[in-house]
Formats: C-alpha cells, sequence, structure tokens
C-alpha cells in the first residue's frame, strides 16, 4: 500500500515502502536507545521498537531500573493500516534530523512509567561487521546493525518518583538494526529453547570525552574468534579512520559472587586496531542493570517478538530483583551500566555479556544460562 514515505527517494525494490525485499517472517528491523546518569550508574532506562513486516506487526518495550527494581512495559499492535508510524499505543518515537536527533515519547498510561527523553548524537555511528549465517542451506541471519553514542534531555517518571535529565549527566546510546535476524528463543513456556554451543560473547560500548569504544565479539574458545566488530569512533562529523578499526581483542573477567545469575564485577580487555596500536582498557561494574527479557528479548511467558497480538495490546509488570525466581526467569542478556578507564580518560557505557556451557573458560558461572 502507498504511504507518505513513498513520495520520498530511497526505494530498494519496485514495491511500496511497506514490503521488504524477503518474505522471511524473521525480517525484522529494530530501534533500541538506552541512558543511564553518570558517574553513579544506579539507574537505566533501555526502549525500543521492533518492525515486523512480514507479520503485520509492531511491538516494542520500554523499561527502567532503580536499585533492585525493574518496571517494564510491553506493547504490540497490528502494522496495517499505518504500517510505518512508529507508535504502539501511549509510545511514539520520531528523528527529528537523522542520525542526530531523535525524541521518545511515552504517554499516561497504567504502567507508570512515563517519558520525554530527547537524543542528540555526540559521535559518529559505528556500522557493524556484516551479520551473515546458513544453517542447513537456508539464510537463517542477513542483518545490517549501526550504534551511536548521545546525550539525553527530558524527562523521565518511574516508580512515582520523576527524573529530570539533562544532557550533560545522561549519556547514552542507540542502535538500529534491520534484517533477516537469528531467532533467540530462552522462553521456557514455549519451547522449543535455542540451543546455544560453547561460547563467550560481549557486546560493549563506552563514551569518552572527545570519542567512543565499542565492540561485539563471540568466540569458541580463547582467542577463537567467530565473529568481531568494533571501533573507536570520532566525534560527530569528523572523517572516520578506518585505521582505528578493532582486529582482536583478548579478556580477563572477574565475576561476582552472585548466587542468582552471571554478573559481571570487573574486566580487563586487551584491544588491537587496524593501525598496529594496541590500548589495554580497564572495566567495573555500576550498579544499574536492566534485563532485557523484560522487552521480550528471547521471549516472556508464551510472547515471542513479532507475536500478533491483536490491534493492540498492552501489559506491564515490575520485578524485584532479589527474588530467585524473577531471576530465574530473566536469565543473563541484559544492559549492565559500566566504568571504563582508557589511560588517563573515563568513560561510562554499557556491556551485554554471556558464557554458554562448555566454554573453556569461566567455568564458576556457567551453572547459569548464557543467554
Amino acid at each position: 500500500m502507498l504511504t507518505p514515505q513513498d513520495d520520498l527517494i530511497g526505494h530498494q525494490t519496485p514495491t511500496t515502502f511497506d514490503h521488504v525485499e524477503s518474505s522471511d517472517p524473521a525480517w525484522m528491523e529494530r530501534l533500541w536507545y538506552t541512558g543511564h546518569p553518570v558517574p553513579g550508574g544506579d539507574l537505566i532506562f533501555d526502549v525500543g521498537i521492533g518492525y515486523h513486516p512480514n507479520r503485520n506487526v509492531m511491538d516494542g518495550f520500554a523499561g527502567v531500573t532503580v536499585g533492585t527494581t525493574q518496571y517494564n512495559l510491553r506493547l504490540s499492535r497490528r502494522l496495517r493500516p499505518d504500517p510505518l508510524r512508529t507508535r504502539i499505543g501511549p509510545m511514539e518515537f520520531t528523528v527529528i534530523e537523522g542520525l542526530r536527533h531523535h525524541r521518545l515519547t511515552l504517554d499516561e498510561n497504567e504502567s507508570g512509567l512515563r517519558f520525554d527523553l530527547e537524543y542528540h548524537a555526540t559521535m559518529n555511528p559505528h556500522e557493524e561487521a556484516p551479520h551473515f549465517r546458513r544453517r542447513q542451506g537456508r539464510v537463517t541471519e542477513n542483518l545490517m546493525r549501526a550504534q551511536q553514542f548521545g546525550r539525553y534531555t527530558g524527562w523521565l517518571e518511574a516508580g512515582g518518583k520523576r527524573y529530570d535529565i539533562g544532557n550533560e549527566r545522561w549519556l547514552g546510546q542507540r542502535d538500529h538494526s534491520w534484517g533477516i535476524r537469528a531467532e533467540m528463543r530462552t522462553d521456557e513456556a514455549r519451547p522449543p529453547v535455542t540451543y546455544y554451543p560453547p561460547l563467550f560473547w560481549t557486546w560493549v560500548t563506552v563514551q569518552f570525552e572527545g570519542y567512543g569504544l565499542q565492540w561485539f565479539f563471540n568466540e569458541r574458545a580463547p582467542g577463537d574468534l567467530i565473529y568481531l566488530t568494533g571501533e573507536q569512533t570520532l566525534p560527530l562529523g569528523q572523517k572516520p579512520r578506518r585505521d582505528l578499526l578493532v582486529e582482536s581483542v583478548a579478556h580477563e573477567v572477574t565475576w561476582a559472587d552472585d548466587p542468582l545469575g552471571q554478573t559481571l564485577k570487573s574486566a580487563v580487555f586487551e584491544l588491537k586496531f587496524a593501525d598496529g596500536s594496541q590500548r589495554t582498557v580497564q572495566m567495573r561494574a555500576l550498579p544499574a542493570r536492566y534485563f532485557l527479557k523484560g522487552g521480550l528479548y528471547g521471549g516472556y511467558k508464551g510472547w515471542a517478538q513479532g507475536d500478533d497480538k491483536g490491534p493492540l495490546h498492552i501489559e506491564h509488570d515490575q520485578w524485584d530483583l532479589r527474588d530467585p525466581d524473577t531471576r530465574r526467569t530473566a536469565r543473563t542478556l541484559a544492559d549492565q551500566v559500566i566504568e571504563v578507564r582508557d589511560g588517563d580518560q573515563l568513560g561510562y557505557g554499557i556491556i551485554e555479556h554471556g558464557v554458554a556451557k562448555g566454554y573453556p573458560g569461566y567455568e564458576s558461572i556457567q551453572q547459569h544460562p548464557g543467554m
């Protein structure tokens, strides 16, 4: 169907903008944002929208962790007859200026979460290396993804408290991906659960004064990388430098004494760049962590991303992260606020991580799920 977006140039296929080049139901596009105050790192918000054109669904979430309480809101609507508007019920995302200025709003709703946030980019985006996989002859992943650092202004309400957000103290990052995405199922209420072979992975984004660092890798054993992407990003508008791409990563992670799950305490990463330089960065975890299961990553209580929940469906809940049953449900995948030292520079960002059973290292935490 024709939409106002079809008046813009940029079509990639001989059809309207509400169709994509593949009919694979796994084709999706996702917008994701997170932000946190520094240096305390005692609060984090996560928000995202998923576009599933071959399933006629748009879904999304908003979440905030304050202390040991995580607030979750999950939303879904059918795409058509309004397929390209990034709004689900009370939540809407607006691109004011591409790669520079976005707005995220959540109006009054029963969850108690509300916000009016503006994202202001500070660094050039990082385009991840291509994600492409085949399994038994079928393409199971063919994905483009990019991240970008920024600061936030506006306000946020959670747990009956309002937070005024100023861009000098509130850092964050955003992510935009599109294509065929490998299915991740960790919801035991809706088997089969995805099997993960022995694996250690981390996804890190850190913002310093005047530059950013990001890297993402998967490895079967220490040094046996099956995927790596990373870069030192420069301030917005400066010409990117290919010699600042990350070419190798080594790590030494210290895990917290947490009987409820995999929790990073501190880490040292050795990064080697395309220009031949090497850098040692030291990381420590800060208190705030948002478990992405609350936003349907891996599915939750029988609801998976892309499921048709009707014309409009909204639900919310509140998690006590000290509760063992909640932590078992939340599993490992989370956005954890971190502080990172790079030489004389101190930066802040997030890490996602996981160690799957059988990885030859970090055995002490492998009784907990890696995703």
